[in-house]
């Protein structure tokens, strides 16, 4: 039986497509825009598990598409998990640190109250709360900062954004834990396995790679396995403003996930290695 994944071409979806018995579905074959029709996707493959590796990602537009974000983000993960738990099959959902205000230092725990401070983050959260609610085996996976030599990314724009000018002014106020597609995707399928197994696992995850740096930090690694001559210089979250609030902490407190699954955080700067030297391989 296969894995049902949601989302193609997003970062995950791309690492997952390189297991066997993976199946992902593109907008052509089920667009998230009309949740009945993931739901119908779901009754009619009747896989071994899903995996939401799709959303609305637009940060900034979704605040003035909140509309579309709530459709994509929240409905039609709401229709997936219960057509899921019709079928007794386990639902991984992606989900992001933008369901947290991101204030303090204290790294966010999973039971932590949530309060978006945007757009995007509101309508991930309403689709956390349906997954939660359809009753089904369920795991919601919340993640931060992700990168890989697919689609867009932290990582490409700064190696594209080296190429093209001499400074780079990075915001360096604001934390997280750079993840590894590829660990995301290996985490899904690995809590996929065991919700199979034990329904009693299902609840709310973190899962994020370590260590906790800056934007500015991460670019200084970056930068540090080229050979580009860019300078970086440290700014703060005040000069470089955006439609949508970033949280200035996105640390994630992932001892859960390692304690329940096993899933130790990934050193992302090992990582590092092999996404910079793909990119540059195939300029």
């Amino acid at each position: 039986m296969t894995i049902l994944v949601f989302g193609k071409t997003g970062q995950v979806a791309a690492e997952l497509q390189k297991h066997r018995d993976v199946v992902a579905l593109a907008r052509s074959d089920a667009d998230l825009g009309a949740p009945d029709a993931c739901a119908a996707a779901i009754r009619a493959l009747t896989p071994r598990a899903v995996i939401n590796a799709a959303a609305y990602t637009a940060v900034d537009r979704a605040e003035d598409e909140e509309d579309i974000a709530h459709r994509v983000n929240a409905e039609a993960p709401a229709a997936m998990a219960r057509a899921c738990a019709d079928l007794d099959i386990p639902f991984v959902h992606i989900s992001t640190d933008y369901v947290f205000a991101g204030t303090g230092m204290k790294a966010s725990a999973p039971d932590d109250v949530a309060a978006p401070r945007n757009a995007y983050g509101r309508t991930k959260l309403l689709g956390e709360n349906a997954v939660r609610a359809a009753g089904g085996r369920h795991a919601v996976l919340r993640t931060s900062w992700v990168f890989s030599v697919h689609g867009s990314n932290f990582v490409k724009t700064i190696l594209r954004l080296s190429q093209a000018r001499d400074v780079l002014q990075v915001v360096d106020d604001q934390i997280g834990g750079p993840t590894p597609a590829s660990a995301i995707a290996e985490a899904c399928l690995a809590i996929a396995e065991r919700l199979a197994a034990d329904s009693a696992m299902s609840g709310t995850y973190h899962f994020s790679g370590a260590p906790d740096v800056s934007w500015y930090e991460f670019a200084s690694e970056i930068l540090s396995r080229t050979a580009g001559a860019a300078v970086l210089r440290p700014i703060p979250t005040h000069a470089r403003p955006t439609a949508a609030t970033r949280p200035q902490n996105s640390r994630l407190d992932c001892t859960g996930t390692e304690a329940v699954f096993g899933l130790a955080r990934p050193d992302w700067r090992s990582a590092l290695d092999g996404v910079v030297d793909e990119l540059e391989r195939v300029g």
